[in-house]
């Protein structure tokens, strides 16, 4: 994850030094300044994730030169089957977006809706890794 890193890094950095010269240019023209201050912001969480992942757990198999396939075989990940949580933050998006034609109230009601499905999403194994150190 490390190269990862040093790309989105790459990225932000571009987006940063693009921004700011952009905002002194045009006087701080809003809408073309607010874009690229996003674009910076998206690029450092993505960039503040890899590193975190790098940290956290190490080099991958993929990252090793002489590396075999097998090195990588195994489970890669759990998928839960059956979740609820991904259908109540589809439907928070849709009421949060009909909230920003129709009114502030529908849009925080939408934005509630989906700050519990994301939460649930994020929550709903957590103690996976408990249960798996516990046998």
């Amino acid at each position: 994850m490390r190269t990862e890193a040093f790309l989105f890094g790459g990225v932000a950095a571009f987006f940063l030094v693009t921004g700011v010269g952009y905002g002194w240019w045009s006087d701080l023209e809003p809408a073309g300044t607010a874009a690229l201050a996003v674009a910076f912001l998206m690029s450092s969480l993505i960039c503040f994730f890899f590193t975190q992942n790098y940290r956290r757990k190490g080099a991958r198999p993929e990252d090793d030169r002489q590396g075999e396939i097998s090195d990588r075989s195994g489970p890669i990940d759990f998928f839960p089957p059956h979740s609820p949580y991904p259908v109540i933050t589809g439907f928070g998006a849709a009421v949060s977006a009909v909230g920003i034609v129709y009114g502030l109230w529908l849009f925080l009601i939408g934005f509630g809706i989906i700050t519990a499905g994301v939460g649930g999403l994020v929550f709903q194994y957590a103690h996976r890794a408990e249960a798996a150190d516990c046998r």
